[in-house]
């Protein structure tokens, strides 16, 4: 089974940018389908983005949809979040995780995914 190992959280300004690694070790993570969700303070863990096995298929969250994009090495067993024009809204300890999918496959529903790293925390303030 593949293990998740987040990075690149950091406190930042409104506005500014930042970009989250998830580097997978064990099994391939090519043979995963791979999101990242967070957990706001005093909130549920939401979805906020997925990419299908190969990278062709994505899907964001509407509260983040033109602002972060999810992208994946499969040579580098990475997967990454490109988050652009942070608000104090997207404070959260993000997580990345995944589950064995077939090709092009994705999902937004967290009881699908099996494995589950720590968490980074993203802190967006003034």
């Amino acid at each position: 089974q593949v293990q998740l190992v987040e990075s690149g959280g950091k406190s930042v300004q409104p506005g500014d940018s930042l970009r989250l690694s998830c580097v997978g070790s064990g099994r391939p993570i090519s043979e995963y389908a791979v999101a990242w969700f967070r957990r706001a303070p005093g909130k549920e863990r939401e979805f906020v983005a997925t990419i299908s096995r190969a990278g062709t298929v994505t899907h964001h969250a509407d509260p983040v949809k033109g602002r972060f994009r999810i992208s994946r090495d499969n040579a580098q067993n990475t997967v990454s979040l490109q988050m652009n024009s942070l608000k104090p809204e997207d404070t959260a300890v993000y997580y990345c995780a995944a589950y064995l999918a077939v090709t092009g496959e994705v999902s937004s529903t967290d009881s699908r995914y099996r494995h589950w790293g720590q968490g980074t925390q993203v802190t967006v303030s003034s």
